[in-house]
């Protein structure tokens, strides 16, 4: 079992950048998959980014060169530094872990990028 809590949502102007932080409730090492999606309005659940315990993260083309997913070991956490924001990724992020076939959602933080 995985609970996940999310932070560092908020507004932030095109071109600005913001530090979005999951905290789970247990060694990333005993999860099997950690990631990043989002959902804009009117459009469909997407995958931002995803993470395995040793291998090196995948990213979604419209944000590769902008976004970095940065695993943190020592404190159970999985961050997303996203740089050079765009009006487009407006959108509820939401951390996802999955663990032995069972999948775990955070609640969701908004990230508004409007000037």
């Amino acid at each position: 079992q995985v609970q996940l809590v999310e932070s560092g949502g908020g507004l932030v102007q095109p071109g600005g950048s913001l530090r979005l932080s999951c905290a789970a409730s247990t060694s990333l090492y005993s999860i099997d998959s950690m990631g990043w999606y989002r959902q804009a309005p009117g459009k469909q659940r997407e995958l931002v980014a995803d993470t395995r315990r040793w291998g090196s993260s995948n990213y979604a083309d419209s944000v590769k060169g902008r976004f970095t997913a940065i695993r943190d070991n020592a404190n159970n956490a999985l961050h997303l530094q996203m740089n050079s924001l765009k009006p487009e990724d407006t959108a509820v992020y939401y951390c996802n872990a999955n663990q032995q076939g069972r999948t775990y959602w955070g609640q969701g933080t908004q990230v508004t990028v409007s000037s």
